[in-house]
């Protein structure tokens, strides 16, 4: 026997085991066996990946779709200023409603605004105020006064009716008194020509609770109308006299506004309300009517478009925030302005 055939004995029992060590049961090598798998799970996994973000594509472009569509649908369904008021001929309506005051809805920019492009429209024939507030500042509502009188100086043959609706009071009848027509409903609240300044004193509760007032002031009336101070004679004296002063000037507004309608009544200038059937005995109001009864039967027209601008969401939580931080530094300075309220 030569040596290259010679084997020990039980050699080839060991290289079978050896070799078998590195294969599993199908007869394959463990390494090729393994890297398969591996190859398999990235395809599986590379193709979830891919049906994932092709899922995704089509999601975003039918969500897309959809916006579109919508947006679509609206644009077509939401006339445009210019054809929806610029067609026929039509009454303009303005919605005054709400305390006026800056930064409201009844501001006089808003109002004003609105004002402004009725008057301008050669298709309104008329501009009916309709107004429905308790009041507010007085220099607001000065102000829309002062441009109903400008915007009709500047068109005079195009009139403007005021509607009362639930309440024409205070500052909302100042307004109304630049009008060349008022109107309301029977029981419509009318009047409170007047001037109010409120508030609140905690001197004695301070007392009570044992707080001082500590305040430094550079001027002898900074400290005017705090509420945690004593009350003088002198400020109460000259802060009657401002609202004096703006009680005349509300008076002579509605005197130049109404001229000789008005009746000489003895609580016509004293802050009493009255409704609306008694407010045309005195001559604070022309008639009893309603918006569509104004615009059917004085002005002869059938057809009203609202004129008021229209706030967005977002403009409304601004000015609510806004007001709601004014407010709060008003009463931290203990500010309390007169109000048509």
């Amino acid at each position: 026997m030569s040596d290259s055939n010679w084997r020990p004995e039980g050699s080839e029992q060991q290289d079978t085991s050896s070799t078998g060590a590195d294969k599993d049961f199908s007869g394959q090598p463990l390494e090729v066996r393994t890297n398969k798998e591996w190859r398999l799970i990235e395809k599986v996994v590379l193709g979830l990946f891919k049906e994932q973000r092709r899922a995704r594509r089509w999601g975003i472009f039918f969500k897309l779709a959809t916006l579109g569509y919508f947006i679509v649908i609206l644009l077509l369904a939401w006339p445009s200023a210019e054809t929806e008021l610029g067609t026929k001929d039509h009454v303009a309506l303005i919605d005054l409603k709400g305390v006026i005051a800056d930064g409201e809805e009844a501001s006089a920019d808003a109002i004003n605004a609105s004002l402004r492009d009725a008057f301008a429209d050669a298709h309104a024939k008329a501009v009916i105020l309709r107004i429905n507030s308790p009041g507010g500042s007085p220099v607001q509502a000065g102000q829309i006064y002062d441009e109903i009188k400008r915007l009709r100086g500047l068109h005079p043959d195009k009139k403007l009716y005021a509607v009362i609706d639930d309440i024409g009071a205070s500052g909302g009848y100042y307004v109304a008194a630049a009008a060349d027509d008022i109107y309301a409903d029977k029981a419509s609240i009318v009047g409170s020509i007047g001037v109010i300044s409120s508030g609140f004193g905690f001197v004695q509760l301070m007392d009570k609770l044992g707080v001082e007032r500590r305040t430094m002031t550079s001027g002898k009336y900074k400290n005017l109308l705090d509420p945690f101070s004593p009350r003088s004679e002198e400020i109460d004296q000259r802060w009657q006299a401002m609202l004096d002063v703006t009680h005349q000037q509300f008076i002579d507004e509605v005197k130049k506004g109404r001229g000789d309608r008005l009746k000489d009544a003895p609580d016509l200038f004293t802050g009493m309300v009255w409704t609306g059937q008694q407010a045309v005995t005195l001559g604070l109001i022309d008639g009893l009517g309603s918006v569509d009864s104004v615009a059917r039967e004085v002005v002869g027209l059938d057809e009203v478009q609202d004129y008021a601008p229209e706030m967005s969401p977002w403009q409304k939580l601004t000015r609510e925030f806004g007001v709601s931080v004014g407010r709060g530094v008003s009463q931290q300075l203990g500010l309390d302005l007169p109000l048509m309220h």
